[in-house]
């Protein structure tokens, strides 16, 4: 017998009369106090893509009745701020870099308006903690290894126009030439050596006394003699085992032969002064500012 022609029971409720593999549908409704809240959803619905922004179009959403709009919020809420902290601002800039450290709200605020700067601007490079990322060409900001100089002066003039970049006419500039245009492969493992000697690591001594002659006349005029380095030309010390891009026979021999090129933005054109000088306080005060 199909279960269309089934009986119901007493009290069993209507079926809609669909059937499924012998399975039926009852009719039970829905209770009336969920459906007037479904219909009270729907109607709230339309009412909010009239008042508030809602539908995705190309290149924005519907603006909505009442021109509400969450990123005019942030805008004001950030101007408030701004007009509460401009008189700070001010003070900042008329300072005198060496004295704001005497002066303790105004430090205060530079080094945590710094913060904000440097964790916005800087840290993709630098690290959220400054201290760089190892043999990747982003330098430590914690230590006092400065290619420019780590005085809050110097800081500030490297944060302004930044390094060997095309869009500032004084960034900060030096050019190291590629040796493996210059010289052969057995040379350039002889210098290799010799720099390994310098920074007290593990190396070949025939190879290095080799590379001697040779680093003095290709290298020492921009590194120095012993490696020490010239801050003037931004040439890194080579005698203290703290490389920017790693201090393995491998990454000096890239080094000697490819030379390397990192650049830093100028910020001067992207940041405003007192925002420029806050990074340099901030900066300075983690560690390594000399």
């Amino acid at each position: 017998m199909s279960t269309t022609d089934r009986k119901p029971r007493p009290g069993e409720p209507e079926t809609t009369g669909h059937e499924w593999d012998g399975i039926e549908e009852y009719n039970n409704p829905l209770p009336a106090w969920w459906l007037w809240i479904f219909y009270a959803t729907i109607a709230w619905s339309v009412v909010y893509t009239v008042l508030y922004p809602a539908w995705p179009l190309v290149q924005r959403a519907t603006g909505g009745t009442l021109g509400w709009s969450t990123r005019a919020d942030v805008a004001a809420e950030i101007a408030r701020f701004e007009e509460r902290n401009e008189p700070l601002f001010a003070r900042l800039v008329a300072a005198d870099l060496a004295d704001i450290g005497a002066d303790d709200e105004l430090n205060r605020f530079a080094v945590s308006a710094g913060a904000s700067v440097f964790r916005a601007q800087c840290s993709q490079c630098h690290g959220a903690g400054a201290g760089g990322v190892q043999a990747s060409g982003f330098p430590n900001l914690l230590d006092n290894e400065w290619l420019w100089g780590g005085s809050i002066d110097d800081i500030l003039l490297t944060v302004s126009h930044g390094i060997r970049n095309e869009t500032d006419p004084d960034a900060r500039y030096s050019q190291m030439p590629a040796f493996g245009e210059m010289l052969t492969a057995e040379e350039i493992e002889d210098i290799v050596a010799h720099v390994r000697r310098l920074s007290s690591q593990s190396h070949d001594a025939a190879r290095a006394a080799a590379g001697e002659t040779l680093y003095l006349d290709n290298c020492a005029s921009c590194h120095g003699e012993a490696g020490e380095g010239d801050r003037a030309q931004g040439a890194p010390a080579l005698d203290n085992a703290i490389w920017l891009y790693g201090g393995s026979e491998a990454a000096i021999r890239h080094t000697i032969t490819y030379s390397r090129w990192g650049v830093m933005p100028a910020f001067a054109d992207r940041l405003r002064e007192a925002e420029i000088r806050a990074v340099a306080l901030y900066v300075h005060q983690l560690g390594g500012g000399e």
